[in-house]
């Protein structure tokens, strides 16, 4: 952010002081980028699909037993054994391969 100010301080301040004010954002965005690395470098990355365990979807499809649910704004295959009718909220418990097991 303070990489995009230094540049419009140069281009909109006028005589000397837009080369300090660009001198200044830029000193400002040393210690922004290595506080952000600081803070993003320990955390751990959440990728792939065991993420989608435990997460609440939406039927669009009534599941008796397979139909189509949306978990994160996707829209997956799904088998529920219990029973889910079009617009009721369930929470994922297993997968296999592109099918997903709800329960309500």
């Amino acid at each position: 952010m303070l990489l995009i100010l230094a540049v419009v301080l140069l281009v909109v301040l006028p005589g000397p002081w837009n080369v300090v004010g660009f001198v200044v954002a830029l000193l400002l965005f040393v210690p922004e980028l290595l506080l952000w690395h600081r803070t993003v470098r320990h955390r751990r990355q959440v990728v792939g699909a065991q993420t989608l365990i435990g997460a609440e979807g939406v039927v669009l499809s009534a599941c008796r037993p397979d139909g189509q649910v949306r978990v994160n704004g996707e829209i997956w295959e799904a088998r529920c054994a219990a029973g889910a009718s079009a617009g009721e909220t369930v929470r994922v418990v297993g997968r296999d391969r592109l099918t997903l097991f709800v329960e309500p």
